[in-house]
């Protein structure tokens, strides 16, 4: 898969914060619903990996916050994880998936052509009207917002044209739509772990088209709310805005479920961080080698830097880890030379399994990334081996060059190594850093403009959720620390 050409963007999809935030000395917390896409167990183990290709698609495309989310992390059991957030007068529901991969939020609106109307995952879905909310307008060509998009006014562009957006993802898969700008209704932390109603104006893409998977019910969503640190991302649009610092955090619990997802600066627990490439798409530092056990794997000089796509891709959007044929097969050989008596086989033409009794955690060695800056990503063999029956496992590292068009080499951890891990993105100084943490627990936040130290926690919506799968669903908090008092 080609990386460069995975998004072919007629016009960038984008997000713009653009309410009146007030003025007040002190930043807002705000939160609203998230919950796990793939909750219990997966049907189709082969479902993860097309879900992980149509991430990988979307990686090319192209406050502070507190999000609420859910789901256990666990790769047989989750996939990705989706919000709820209000948009609208009347306000009215909608999923979005949660993409730290890419830099979108829309939503599929009401006469698309091929939009899904059901969903597989248990939640009910909504057309977004533009005519049914009093507050929502248009977004023209001529305008700001569309052309800082475009870096300036698009050819034949005239007052009455509105302002488009088209991508086509890596699977084929495609939205294409116009942009709207209404009310976005969230929940603002008023307190340490308590929190209140609050609402903001946004620029969002208007799905009037979809194609491909994006189309169909066994995993369908309202839309896509991406995370990314392009100037088109909330989060980036937000900041330039003077209303949020661009840093973010999440911590993935796979054993209970949920865990935090917090924009603002964390205060603690306190992590090591290291640098981020510059001028990249995505998430992207430097890995330095790769450890199995008690041995550091010998590995070619130049593997971890490969052309284009420098460094390594962190992403909690997508469920496994993707490693070039360089890493895997020495990192699949030294794990199985604890067990030489192991009988492998593989399930649905995807996944390398194998029957095991016994606790993986004291037959399997521990794999550690190593990272510029001394930084070390430790991953145990309860969270890179998963469970598919009671005595049958499955290795959820995958090679990324069959999973490549073209056969090229790519280096992306997602929610298999990441979980149980509280995960900062400083995209103001240009840093990533992670340390082991309970992810059940809270984490404090800073005020950006108070100083005031804010508690954000799990919370578990498992008894008020819609889905019809089993299993607790956790929220995770995204933090928006706003420098200002209220959202218009």
């Amino acid at each position: 898969m080609d990386l460069r050409r995975l998004a072919l963007v007629a016009l960038a999809v984008a997000v713009a914060v653009v309410g009146d935030f007030g003025g007040s000395s002190y930043a807002k917390v705000m939160t609203f619903d998230v919950k796990r896409k793939f909750s219990g167990k997966a049907k189709n183990l082969s479902a993860l990996k097309a879900h992980d290709y149509r991430r990988h698609g979307r990686l090319l495309s192209a406050v502070n916050v507190d999000l609420p989310i859910g789901g256990n992390g666990h790769p047989s059991e989750t996939g990705l994880y989706f919000a709820k957030i209000g948009l609208g007068n009347p306000s009215k529901d909608y999923y979005v998936q949660v993409d730290t991969g890419s830099d979108i939020l829309w939503v599929n609106c009401a006469g698309c052509d091929k939009c899904p109307t059901k969903s597989d995952l248990g939640i009910g879905l909504t057309l977004y009207n533009p005519k049914g909310s009093t507050t929502s307008s248009l977004v023209y060509c001529d305008q700001d917002f569309c052309t800082s998009t475009y870096d300036g006014q698009l050819p034949g562009c005239k007052p009455d044209i509105q302002c488009q957006y088209n991508v086509v993802y890596g699977d084929g898969s495609s939205t294409a739509g116009y942009f709207v700008k209404d009310t976005v209704h969230l929940q603002q932390v008023t307190g340490n772990l308590q929190t209140g109603s609050t609402n903001g104006t946004v620029i969002f893409g208007c799905g009037a088209k979809q194609s491909g998977e994006l189309g169909t019910s066994s995993e369908a969503l309202d839309g896509i709310l991406g995370f990314g640190q392009a100037n088109s991302s909330m989060l980036s649009q937000l900041a330039a805005a003077g209303k949020v610092k661009k840093i973010f955090a999440h911590c993935l619990d796979n054993t209970d479920g949920g865990g935090i997802f917090a924009i603002g600066e964390v205060v603690s627990p306190k992590v090591n961080t290291t640098p981020m490439v510059p001028n990249q798409a995505h998430y992207n530092v430097v890995m330095k080698a790769v450890e199995v056990g008690d041995s550091v794997i010998d590995l070619p000089s130049d593997i971890f830097d490969s052309g284009d796509r420098k460094g390594t891709i962190i992403d909690s959007g997508t469920t496994l880890a993707y490693l070039p044929s360089t890493i895997y097969q020495p990192l699949i050989k030294k794990i199985l030379a604890q067990q030489p008596s192991l009988r492998l086989h593989t399930v649905e033409d995807e996944f390398t399994c194998f029957q095991f009794s016994d606790n993986v955690d004291g037959a399997f060695p521990v794999v550690k990334f190593h990272f510029e800056d001394s930084l070390v990503l430790t991953v145990y063999p309860h969270e890179y081996l998963f469970q598919i029956r009671e005595d049958a496992w499955c290795f959820g590292w995958q090679n990324s060059e069959m999973q490549s068009k073209d056969g090229k080499d790519m280096i992306l951890l997602g929610d298999l190594v990441l979980s149980n891990k509280l995960v900062v993105y400083d995209i103001e100084n240009q840093t990533i850093g992670w340390t082991e943490y309970n992810c059940t627990s809270s984490i404090k936040v800073k005020d950006a403009s108070s100083e005031a130290v804010y508690s954000v926690g799990a919370h578990d919506i498992g008894s008020a959720s819609s889905l019809t799968f089993g299993g607790i669903l956790t929220f995770l908090s995204i933090l928006i620390a706003l420098l200002h008092t209220s959202i218009a």
